[in-house]
């Protein structure tokens, strides 16, 4: 064999085993995402996690917030991955959650870290048709 047909045997064989290996969701044009979960985020004025301040007040507010989320072990995953966006100290919760006691827990948490009437809850319970 020249070096020139290893090579592109060598090639041939890398490409045909990435392939191999696509992962099946990959494959599966059906497999879940959670784009009917963002179509809220699409209207024009809706506040987005990409919208939030760079700020070192407005970080600290989002690490806060999540530090506490995430501690409290009695809340779902859906509840750990809230979205939270802070612009000037004003903080936004949005995203699906289980129950309408993790929804108050959590928005409790966000008024605990950037105080009364900075907080707009957006969260929605699953199974809701529309969001609050």
């Amino acid at each position: 064999m020249t070096r020139k047909s290893f090579r592109e045997a060598v090639v041939s064989g890398a490409v045909f085993g990435m392939l191999c290996c696509v992962p099946a969701f990959a494959q599966n044009p059906t497999a879940p995402d959670n784009t009917r979960m963002n179509q809220s985020d699409r209207g024009n004025g809706a506040v987005t996690a990409d919208q939030a301040k760079n700020n070192k007040s407005d970080r600290e507010i989002m690490q806060e917030i999540r530090k506490s989320i995430v501690a409290d072990k009695s809340l779902s995953t859906y509840a750990h991955n809230v979205k939270i966006i802070s612009q000037h100290g004003q903080v936004t919760l949005k995203g699906p959650v289980h129950s309408e006691e993790e929804r108050r827990a959590i928005e409790a948490k966000a008024i605990d870290v950037a105080g009364q009437g900075k907080v707009t809850n957006q969260i929605s319970v699953k199974g809701e048709q529309s969001s609050r």
